[in-house]
């Protein structure tokens, strides 16, 4: 089997009735507001596992033959997939290997090795974990299932297609983040075969790693270079023949996405939408934001992964501050003499800024013996209050570098 029908996914849909919960569809009024009419949030981050990965890995597992299936699968995952692929083979009785990049988030590592899977660290990249994947299936004789270029994981994600058109039946837009394709494809492949009429299909790549555009470009798969992203969900350099296939046939376009846009989707998505959401599964929110006049509503978002770890939660939210002009990064000289920190925190709590972090340095080979400078890190209540404070620290004499 080389593509995927409507069929297939439906076939898929019934293995996953006792595995995969219906995730819900909640609106979403500041995005309705920004879009000129109805957004829904498809809430994929409260799916077993934490994403939907569960859905694909689970279909390809349950259909291998059960002489495959008794020599165990293998995988090699930053995260989501491992956990899909740890959970349903556990479900369905096989012996999971998952080889992960060293440095891979410390909660995603846990909750894989709590599914049951045996956890393997060949090297830094997922390029590393993939090869020694494909050597570990070699050796031992273990089924490789590929995160996203294969017709049941397709088909498996493609169920989250027939979930939206029953729960918004008449939407009119679908976005999601897009890495090597498989989610995008299924949901695509669900719609355009099922839905009965047109509905815009729109993809979303973090713009350090996007294969799919300059794929799309050039006619078929090629490999980009990718550079680091706070999306490492979507972080793959070259797209699947499968994928490539149905995102170039179905899918109406592939855009790319700032970090910028990415942590703000995933701070307007806490805060506003009080969902959980990793960087990869808030870039269709991240491309309703950048890219609002490519879509026709009633809109469906899907929010297609939850698991960030807590660490990587404080800076992302942090730049998403920055990026909404609600943080704001100051180094403020002042004369070194008694009471003049406590003079500029005065005047900051009257400007209505709340002081997150103070250094001060007194002794440095750049500050004059006579001035000490003080490293601010504040929050504000946006650009307009960040500039207000700005101008009225300098109008009363601080020397002022924004930023550093």
């Amino acid at each position: 089997m080389d593509s995927v029908a409507l069929e297939d996914v439906r076939d898929a849909r019934e293995l996953l009735s006792a595995v995969a919960v219906p995730t819900p569809l909640i609106p979403s009024r500041v995005l309705s507001e920004l879009v000129g009419g109805p957004v829904l949030l498809k809430c994929e981050n409260l799916q077993r596992t934490g994403s939907f990965k569960i859905r694909g890995a689970y279909v390809r597992i349950a259909r291998l033959p059960a002489r495959e299936r008794a020599r165990g699968v293998v995988a090699a995952s930053a995260g989501n997939h491992a956990q899909g692929v740890a959970l349903a083979a556990s479900m369905l009785g096989t012996k999971a290997t998952v080889f992960m990049p060293e440095g891979a988030p410390l909660p995603k590592v846990a909750a894989t090795r709590n599914y049951g899977a045996e956890v393997l660290f060949p090297g830094p990249t997922v390029d590393d974990c993939l090869e020694a994947a494909a050597a570990y299936a070699e050796e031992r004789g273990a089924v490789f299932i590929h995160p996203f270029d294969h017709p049941d994981v397709v088909a498996g994600q493609g169920t989250i297609g027939l979930e939206i058109l029953e729960q918004c039946p008449d939407v009119r837009t679908v976005v999601g983040a897009v890495g090597g394709g498989g989610l995008m494809s299924g949901v695509a492949t669900a719609i355009a075969r099922a839905a009965g009429r047109p509905v815009k299909i729109v993809g979303a790549q973090a713009k350090r790693a996007a294969a799919f555009p300059a794929s799309l470009a050039a006619g078929h798969p090629v490999r980009v270079e990718c550079r680091p992203t706070m999306a490492d969900g979507i972080s793959v350099g070259r797209p699947g023949a499968l994928t490539y296939r149905l995102v170039s046939e179905l899918l109406d376009a592939v855009v790319t996405v700032t970090e910028e846009s990415i942590s703000q989707a995933l701070l307007l998505c806490l805060e506003r939408a009080k969902q959980v959401v990793e960087p990869a599964g808030a870039a269709g929110v991240a491309a309703l934001l950048e890219h609002s006049y490519a879509v026709r509503t009633p809109v469906v978002a899907i929010l297609s992964g939850g698991n960030i770890d807590p660490l990587l939660m404080t800076k992302v939210l942090r730049h998403g501050l920055a990026g909404a002009g609600r943080y704001l990064v100051v180094r403020c000289r002042l004369k070194d003499r008694p009471g003049a920190l406590v003079t500029l925190l005065g005047e900051l709590a009257g400007f209505g800024v709340n002081v997150l972090d103070v250094v001060h340095e007194r002794i440095a080979p750049r500050l004059p013996v006579e001035e000490a400078e003080v490293l601010l890190q504040l929050e504000t209540r946006g650009t307009e209050h960040s500039e207000e404070v700005t101008r009225r620290l300098r109008e009363r004499g601080y020397t002022l570098t924004i930023g550093t």
